[in-house]
């Protein structure tokens, strides 16, 4: 007992990593398939242009272990409703230099400043609107704390599981885990889990060597603080915002998010519009019903929504529910 109390102490010395960023100041640039930070990282980036006049402009973040190719089939759709969409990988991500390693929330959300400065430059006039999904949703939503140059924010299954929503021996595992095994490499494996009901697309994934299947965790740990500033941020930062959210969301429990839409209520419902999907999962824009995601997402963006704002009706039983 006393070798594994002196065992615990010793490996309680271990820290976190965090990526460092880059050394050589330089002038933020927008390339055609890169964009260059201020620290002289290089966020890789793809767009799908409509013909014609810029409409919409849409930046999109793609979540925890995923990367820019998430948006293929949003950034098509969109754009053949004359929207641009433009989406890099964040930093750790994709083809990122640090491939797998936690780079700062910080610094993520200062590389969503900066991409929205170049995108007003590149884009000049044209509505901007910031995407997040799951851990873009997080990064999103902290970046409305500086209230950034933005006409809107499209918010899917954002991640705000925050510490605060989380059990107590959740949180106490993954803080004697980043502190006595940080570099350890989580898969996933075991746990019943279904992110998304296109089980064509999850092997798809599961083939891409650009996607990370192995977490260390001390990024599990990073992005949780992540969430926890995402769930801190007020609401009423952004002048016009969509939620969308599936029942069936097993990644991001509900618990959190309803915390987060029980916010709302102070704020005019002109502002917000809350969609809630029956058979939708976590990777709302990849189900099977992917379809109906992304008119819906379309129509809000272009003006032409059916739907009332606010919340929908049914919110109230679901989250009561939880």
């Amino acid at each position: 007992m006393l070798l594994l109390c002196a065992t615990t102490l010793l490996g309680a010395c271990a820290k976190p990593y965090v990526q460092p960023p880059g050394e050589v100041p330089v002038p933020p640039s927008l390339h055609a398939t890169q964009a260059v930070m201020d620290d002289g990282y290089r966020l890789p980036l793809s767009r799908w242009e409509p013909q014609g006049d810029c409409r919409a402009l849409v930046l999109a973040l793609h979540g925890l272990n995923d990367y820019r190719n998430a948006f293929a089939t949003t950034g098509a759709y969109l754009a053949s409703r004359g929207v641009t969409v433009v989406a890099y990988d964040q930093r750790g991500f994709g083809e990122t230099e640090g491939f797998g390693y936690w780079h700062g929330s910080e610094r993520m959300v200062r590389d969503l400043d900066i991409m929205i400065d170049l995108l007003h430059a590149a884009y000049p006039g044209c509505p901007l609107y910031v995407l997040g999904e799951s851990m873009g949703g997080a990064v999103t939503l902290s970046a409305l704390e500086r209230r950034p140059a933005i006409d809107g924010v499209i918010l899917v299954a954002p991640a705000v599981w925050s510490r605060d929503t989380m059990p107590f021996y959740q949180r106490a595992a993954l803080w004697l885990a980043v502190h006595t095994m940080p570099d350890r490499q989580l898969t996933g494996k075991g746990l019943d889990i279904t992110p998304s009901d296109n089980i064509e697309m999850l092997r798809a994934l599961g083939r891409d060597l650009k996607v990370i299947k192995a977490t260390r965790v001390d990024v599990l740990y990073g992005v949780t603080n992540l969430m926890d500033a995402a769930a801190a941020t007020a609401p009423d930062k952004t002048d016009r915002a969509l939620l969308l959210y599936g029942m069936h969301d097993e990644i991001i429990p509900k618990q959190p998010t309803c915390q987060l839409l029980e916010q709302l209520s102070g704020v005019p419902q002109a502002h917000w519009k809350v969609m809630l999907y029956e058979n939708g999962y976590h990777m709302l824009t990849r189900d099977l019903q992917a379809d109906i995601v992304l008119r819906d997402m379309a129509d809000w963006l272009l003006g032409k929504t059916q739907h009332q704002p606010g919340i929908p009706p049914g919110l109230a039983q679901f989250c009561a529910d939880s």
